[in-house]
């Protein structure tokens, strides 16, 4: 995502680089080849959430992580990030939580890194979820908390960003969502989307944003408050499939490619599926993003507004894949 200024964001170009192999824990993993597997949470540790002999089973999220950074620059592995891009997975006694955020890479010209607010906001969001310090019908004062948090720092995280939470209350098999801007989920149960988010764009390729700009910036800065995210909320089933992901991967693949890929395990709780299932949506997505003769949704959109576009859009990648099971 490249806008910063209210006049919109650039159509730019990168090159591709390799997959990044990461853990839904929290602990950072060595840089892979493309056919890596990242690992995933133990079985222990997932099935110790379950609720005792003889009570209705908790629901719960069997997770898989993959992505990529845009660019070709090696960077330091560090968990819970792709390039601009960042998550997290936790698993909570009150529910799991998914989180996704996608930071502003226009604050590049400013001298600013754009990784370090999406990274911080995701950051602490896992704090407080790991404290037990939220709701679980609440996702978006998750992410209120996080921001105001950053904000009233003494120093300053300066940048903007995207982001998208989720949480499974197992025990209800609810599910509540608060997004702002283009990332965004999916469900898919019996081959078709039954539930999916919503972008939020002020104009084309100019999503909804937190930000933290530096001061005396705010008039030239789109800076909308955590209170704004859109909402939802419903029923989810054991064998339902959920994707969790930034713009990087809707931007370049069609819901036909995605549910394709989420069909292949739909109901599994076989990590190793699981996982394949995740560097294969992640991978499709990066090779579009760089194929210039490729019309992906992204030159779609951008022709339904009068811009004469084609090829994919070079982003950051972040799939949080997820099977939802007992």
């Amino acid at each position: 995502m490249q806008s910063v200024l209210v006049y919109g964001r650039l159509f730019s170009r990168a090159v591709a680089n390799g997959i990044y192999s990461v853990s839904t824990g929290g602990q950072a993993a060595a840089t892979q080849p493309p056919s890596a597997v990242a690992a995933s949470p133990s079985p222990t540790e997932a099935d110790s959430f379950n609720t005792p002999t003889g009570c209705p089973k908790k629901l719960r999220f069997l997770t898989a992580v993959s992505g990529f950074p845009k660019n070709r620059t090696i960077e330091k592995v560090k968990p819970g990030k792709f390039g601009d891009d960042a998550y997290f997975v936790v698993k909570h006694p009150h529910g799991d939580v998914i989180g996704v955020a996608d930071g502003v890479g226009g604050w590049r010209a400013w001298g600013i890194d754009p990784g370090e607010f999406s990274h911080s906001l995701m950051r602490v969001s896992e704090r407080v979820v790991r404290s037990g310090h939220f709701t679980p019908s609440e996702p978006a004062a998750i992410i209120a908390r996080a921001y105001y948090e950053l904000l009233e720092n003494k120093t300053h995280i300066l940048g903007s960003s995207t982001a998208c939470v989720v949480v499974l209350q197992g025990d209800a098999g609810q599910l509540y969502s608060a997004n702002i801007g283009d990332s965004g989920f999916v469900v898919v149960r019996n081959g078709s989307v039954v539930h999916r988010s919503q972008e939020q764009q002020h104009y084309f390729n100019t999503p909804f944003q937190l930000s933290l700009p530096p001061p005396g910036t705010n008039a030239q800065v789109l800076s909308d408050r955590p209170e704004s995210a859109d909402t939802l909320e419903f029923l989810v089933k054991e064998g339902d499939m959920l994707m969790v992901a930034t713009d990087g991967v809707f931007d370049n693949l069609p819901d036909s490619m995605i549910i394709k890929e989420m069909v292949k395990v739909q109901g599994s709780t076989d990590l190793l599926l699981l996982q394949q299932a995740a560097n294969s949506i992640a991978q499709q997505a990066r090779k579009l993003a760089f194929d210039e003769d490729y019309m992906s949704p992204f030159a779609r959109n951008a022709r339904e507004n009068g811009i004469n576009a084609i090829g994919g859009k070079p982003d950051d990648i972040t799939v949080v894949l997820a099977t939802i099971t007992v």
